[in-house]
């Protein structure tokens, strides 16, 4: 019965939803004021699905949303609104055939795949239609410099069953609202329903929708980078160091310095310069770098390239503009940020470790230091230097370089280190958030904080203005018991509804 009243009255939809207290992705529109968290148990949107685009069907035709200039030997060279018709699709790097408006081959080579859009339908061929995306990359996408309060863009939420969102730029941050899709048609505010997705922007461009003013210009597509260098390093990652330049120095940590610099120069990298080389054991050297190929996600640092050929070792990763996390958030540009904006940017590094959580991977050194920053407030886990790959629970470690503010209480005490004390540092890493880089347990050495942990079980106090959800988070990844500590896939869900409850708003 309540299927059916869902069906027959659409306005119930938004009332059914609320009767519900679990996670959400977006917000509801048509109230000002705050709400309790939405379900994604919701009826489906549309009778429309985004083709996975690192599944490309042969023969399907694309066009070019960004202009490209080929790096290597048989890489095609492109314009925008250049078509293709795919000819095979294998990862990040596809052949394709470059065709004319009649059809026409013009020439055949590779090309990086996310620099394409498969052509469809007229909700397709909008520009604020953005397909299948998150919310954290809806968000870099409307962060973005170039984008005005009121850019906004259209997604199909990763969420199951959540359908149609519309993002909007809002006073430097995003709102999110869910579009329900009835017989009758589509909604964001149930005293309105328009028959096309098109309508309904076409109104909310002139007319006010909640906080948001009016919508504007549709969100300018941040261009994106392919995750290697060019097609021939997918799998030749030995490079020569004369293909490198170096620039100006970054930073300087025990382990190594580390510089901006390009490849080519052409393409801008990051250059982390070993220390120590003479001492450094090369097969443990290689056995991170194997654990480093093979994990990639869109929070977690890219390695293009080694260069191992010679003294002192390079490692080549992608360079983030806007430096790691902990200066970032003490910087003006950083301290200007509001409390939901720098939540997001938490539930954004708990996305990447729960990536690492489930390729059994630690990383022994998770802090705001080694987490990069880049355009949009793009969040990255990076600095590997610790990390081992593990195919036990609990790996038994000899290292003694243990940062110990940072570290769990059974890694300071018996070097055990697993995903669970990775969460403990994660706890760490959200105080040094809420705080805009403030240093954990003030006021005392880290000698003394080993001593109130280990003997007395001493937990930090809420900071000020930190939001009571946040601390009863940070206060479970610090349990006693490793055990009794959320999973990083359980606080990626947490942060990312954190911010729908009132004391953020």
């Amino acid at each position: 019965m309540g299927q059916c009243c869902r069906c027959s009255c659409p306005w119930l939809t938004a009332l059914w939803d609320r009767c519900f207290d679990k996670r959400r992705d977006v917000e509801p529109g048509g109230k000002s004021e705050p709400s309790k968290p939405e379900t994604e148990d919701m009826d489906p949107v549309l009778n429309h699905t985004q083709p996975d685009p690192a599944a490309g069907a042969a023969g399907a035709v694309y066009t070019a949303l960004w202009s490209f200039e080929s790096r290597e030997e048989h890489e095609l060279s492109f314009q925008v609104g250049d078509r293709f018709r795919i000819v095979k699709s294998s990862g990040d790097w596809w052949t394709a055939e470059k065709i004319d408006s009649s059809g026409t081959v013009l020439d055949t080579g590779i090309v990086p795949y996310n620099y394409l859009e498969i052509e469809g339908d007229a909700v397709d061929s909008q520009p604020w239609f953005f397909g299948k995306l998150n919310r954290f990359e809806s968000i870099s996408h409307l962060m973005s410099a170039e984008n005005s309060d009121g850019a906004f863009l259209v997604r199909l939420s990763e969420s199951d069953n959540v359908g149609h969102v519309l993002s909007v730029k809002v006073n430097n941050r995003a709102k999110h609202f869910k579009i329900y899709k009835m017989d009758s048609g589509f909604f964001v505010d149930q005293s309105r329903c328009f028959p096309t997705l098109q309508k309904l922007i076409e109104y909310y461009q002139t007319h006010r929708l909640a906080s948001v003013d009016r919508l504007g210009k549709p969100c300018i597509r941040k261009e994106p980078q392919p995750q290697d260098l060019s097609h021939t390093t997918v799998d030749e990652w030995e490079l020569p160091k004369d293909d490198f330049t170096l620039e100006e120095q970054l930073g300087s940590g025990f382990f190594a310095d580390v510089y901006r610099g390009k490849w080519k120069n052409r393409i801008n990298v990051a250059i982390k310069i070993l220390k120590n080389n003479a001492s450094l054991n090369q097969r443990e050297f290689h056995l991170e770098v194997q654990v480093l190929k093979r994990l990639r996600h869109r929070h977690l640092i890219s390695l293009f390239a080694i260069c191992t050929s010679s003294t002192p070792y390079y490692i080549i990763t992608e360079l983030m503009e806007k430096g790691n996390l902990l200066d970032f958030l003490r910087s003006t540009e950083g301290g200007a940020l509001d409390l939901v904006s720098v939540i997001d940017m938490a539930a954004q590094v708990a996305d990447g470790m729960s990536y690492l959580e489930e390729q059994n991977s630690i990383h022994r050194d998770l802090a705001a230091r080694n987490v990069l920053v880049g355009e949009g407030y793009i969040c990255k886990v990076a600095d590997f230097g610790l990390a081992r790959f593990i195919k036990e629970p609990i790996y038994i470690s000899e290292e003694k370089k243990i940062p110990y503010k940072w570290t769990a209480p059974e890694a300071i005490t018996h070097n055990r280190f697993s995903n669970k004390s990775d969460v403990w540092s994660f706890g760490i890493l959200l105080y040094e958030i809420v705080t805009y880089g403030g240093n954990p347990y003030p006021g005392f050495t880290s000698s003394e904080a080993v001593r109130q942990i280990t003997q007395y079980n001493y937990r930090m106090p809420a900071p000020p203005k930190c939001p009571r959800f946040v601390y009863e988070i940070m206060m479970s990844c610090w349990s006693t018991n490793p055990e009794d500590r959320p999973d990083f896939k359980r606080l990626k869900s947490d942060l990312e509804n954190v911010n729908r409850y009132t004391e953020l708003e």
